[in-house]
């Protein structure tokens, strides 16, 4: 659909995505056809504003509207449901998913297209919907790090060697989140234990770690 493609920003997205083009053949290069804002969610108005009206302008913000991108009409986004880091590079794209948000059937298919082209799968999410959507995806990345670093914590405070959460936070994905543990189980008598040791150890866990049991037991 597009023999070149002008990415603006080369952060952690920006720099995969160059890369993954340039791998597929698509230059990379000023004054193409389809322009790609990889910058921070805040700067996506100010840099929009300031092009040129004409190409296509897209955006890879998973939690910013299109209204972000006046006055242009030709516009669209294609977030990449991934973490990405500067120490690895276009293989961070290969199967992950795309939310493409698009007002016409044009502007769907060039964000199908760029989807497709950067190794990802596409599926179309409202501009409406984005807040939610953002929300599933922040708690999905976001709070496992948060998650690790709390489960971490309690594994210091046991004498045990917090590097062995990994395998097991691993392998639970590798098994489609299948629940097993106490409260699969229905023990509450141990579930209580934890709330014990914890109380003992790191109270100020011990609201966290209700509120995940409840949602857990639901």
């Amino acid at each position: 659909m597009f023999e070149n493609v002008t990415v603006i920003g080369s952060g952690r997205v920006g720099s995969a995505v160059a890369a993954r083009l340039g791998e597929r053949g698509i230059a990379v290069e000023p004054d193409a056809g389809l322009v790609l804002l990889c910058v921070p969610d805040e700067a996506i108005s100010e840099v929009a504003a300031g092009m040129a009206l004409g190409p296509w302008v897209a955006h890879v913000s998973g939690a910013t509207s299109l209204a972000a991108l006046e006055p242009h009409q030709r516009r669209l986004s294609v977030h990449p449901l991934q973490t990405f880091t500067r120490a690895r590079g276009a293989e961070q794209l290969d199967g992950a998913w795309a939310a493409v948000t698009a007002e016409s059937g044009e502007a769907r298919a060039v964000g199908f297209w760029l989807a497709e082209t950067l190794g990802l799968q596409p599926f179309e999410l409202d501009d409406t919907a984005r807040p939610l959507y953002h929300a599933g995806a922040a708690i999905a990345s976001n709070y496992l790090v948060t998650l690790h670093e709390v489960a971490a914590d309690l594994f210091r405070a046991a004498g045990a060697p917090p590097e062995a959460l990994v395998p097991l936070m691993r392998r639970t994905i590798e098994n489609g989140f299948e629940l097993t543990g106490p409260i699969e189980r229905g023990d509450w008598e141990t579930v209580e234990a934890h709330r014990r040791a914890i109380r003992a150890a790191r109270p100020d866990l011990e609201s966290l770690y209700d509120v995940l049991a409840e949602a857990t037991a639901k």
